[in-house]
């Protein structure tokens, strides 16, 4: 009877926790919102990228932390062997200068990426179907970490040798006076 009641109570919580699990992935999604009624206005403008990592269609475009946009398209330039994102920018962000810097950012550690603009410095201004020049991929972080044990384990390797030579003088008999030392005996 008691193994029974522990049963339904460890099922419970699990049920829970899959819930809760299934809750916290929702709110990760990119706020698309659901397509009824027209379409949202606005001019839409282009950006090329060596590497989007996991941007998605949807994904919020920002200036200085507000939302401004939204990606409505990621596709392959052949030509350029780059991968072309398309932003849809608000009507009343009408005044973004044309040599602005778009980047890939991600929201938290291990959120979701997103387009982040800084204003550049121009007088005249983006407009329908401008192409932002300046970029900066995503970082991916496995990438960052592959690099990173790559350059640990080379500079392990190297320092190995001389450790070893250390080790040898710290007992007193260095390698190249151990031969001196027994022709003196």
């Amino acid at each position: 009877m008691r193994a029974n009641r522990t049963l339904e109570i460890g099922t419970g919580l699990f049920v829970l926790l899959g819930f809760a699990a299934l809750l916290f992935l929702t709110t990760q999604l990119p706020a698309r919102g659901l397509k009824f009624g027209a379409a949202k206005t606005g001019y839409h403008v282009t950006a090329a990228f060596d590497n989007v990592g996991d941007l998605k269609v949807g994904s919020p475009v920002t200036m200085s932390g507000v939302r401004v946009g939204d990606v409505t398209g990621i596709s392959f330039d052949p030509t350029d062997y780059k991968a072309v994102v398309a932003l849809r920018i608000d009507p009343q962000y009408d005044r973004i200068p044309d040599d602005s810097y778009a980047s890939i950012q991600t929201q938290g550690l291990l959120g979701g990426k997103y387009i982040g603009l800084s204003p550049g410095g121009q007088d005249t201004f983006l407009k329908n179907g401008s192409r932002i020049e300046q970029t900066q991929s995503a970082i991916v972080l496995e990438s960052l970490i592959n690099k990173f044990f790559a350059n640990y384990s080379s500079k392990g390797g190297s320092s190995d040798s001389n450790g070893s030579a250390q080790a040898a003088d710290n007992q007193g008999k260095r390698p190249d006076t151990q031969g001196k030392a027994e022709s003196k005996k």
